[in-house]
């Protein structure tokens, strides 16, 4: 039996209730955030929480996360993840619970907040070096996809498309530029060059996504932030997603074509090995 955390209490997931006038539940009114924690270790917290309050702040939802670092803290204790090698906190936050209305509820209307933490499996080393499929999907989410919000109909729909194609990850295409993938960012390589779409309203922020870039100059590789064509993809050399859920993921086949060699590439293989070491679960073995 799991524990949750709602509103103020840690209670059994199967005692966890919200009620039918959430704005969540109606609405879809709300943000949310993944935070993954290596060893029991959370990684990246504060730009989590710093992006989850940028969120609050778009959205006009007033509420301050703070107390939320120590209760993340007690649900890895409470849940017994503190050894597990990759576990997640899955935070949510709505407007509250408040008769049916489009405007904002009365002031004063306190917020939903839930989270859970379980354990995540990461793909073994054999099936990650064999690389992964992807298909493209048109981009069908609203213009601020910049905002973690909860509404994510376009993304699961996009992520179903995936499903349906017996493939790993749908890629979100539109006005012919290739932006990201249903639940994480793109990269491509291009000549040695990383190629990834400019933190606009058009993508998520990732987390990861940062660290990507930020290892690929610590590592000499050039890194463009620039809208990828979608043409440019049967040039490329590689293309790999990451996320927080993702970590880093290599694309070998898009559209049932394969991505440059079709097979993982050498940047995709260095920057997955300096994000290893990063988060301080190093690969032990050549890749």
């Amino acid at each position: 039996m799991s524990t949750v955390y709602l509103n103020g209490e840690f209670l059994p997931k199967e005692g966890a209730q919200v009620s039918v006038e959430d704005r969540g539940f109606l609405l879809s009114d709300g943000v949310y955030e993944v935070t993954p924690a290596y060893g029991g270790e959370f990684f990246l917290l504060r730009q989590h929480f710093s992006r989850l309050r940028s969120g609050l702040d778009s959205l006009r939802i007033d509420y301050d996360p703070e107390e939320l670092v120590e209760v993340h803290r007690k649900l890895i204790d409470k849940n017994g993840l503190t050894e597990s090698e990759v576990a997640i906190v899955y935070l949510q936050i709505t407007r509250g619970v408040a008769e049916r209305t489009h405007y904002f509820p009365p002031a004063g209307t306190a917020p939903t907040v839930y989270a859970f933490a379980k354990k995540f499996q990461r793909p073994s080393m054999e099936c990650w070096l064999e690389g992964f499929e992807a298909v493209t999907v048109p981009d069908r989410r609203w213009s601020r996809a910049d905002i973690k919000s909860i509404s994510l109909l376009p993304n699961v729909l996009a992520a179903q498309a995936a499903v349906d194609a017996g493939v790993d990850d749908a890629l979100l295409v539109k006005n012919g530029i290739a932006l990201e993938g249903a639940q994480n960012n793109l990269f491509a390589v291009k000549g040695g060059v990383l190629v990834t779409h400019p933190a606009t309203q058009e993508i998520l922020h990732g987390i990861t996504r940062s660290v990507m870039i930020e290892i690929a100059h610590s590592l000499g590789i050039s890194v463009q932030e620039r809208p990828i064509q979608v043409e440019e993809l049967e040039t490329i050399d590689e293309l790999f997603f990451s996320g927080t859920t993702t970590e880093v993921r290599p694309t070998v086949r898009l559209d049932s074509k394969p991505v440059g060699s079709g097979e993982v590439g050498p940047v995709s293989k260095a920057i997955y090995r300096a994000f290893r070491k990063e988060i301080g679960q190093p690969i032990d073995q050549d890749l």
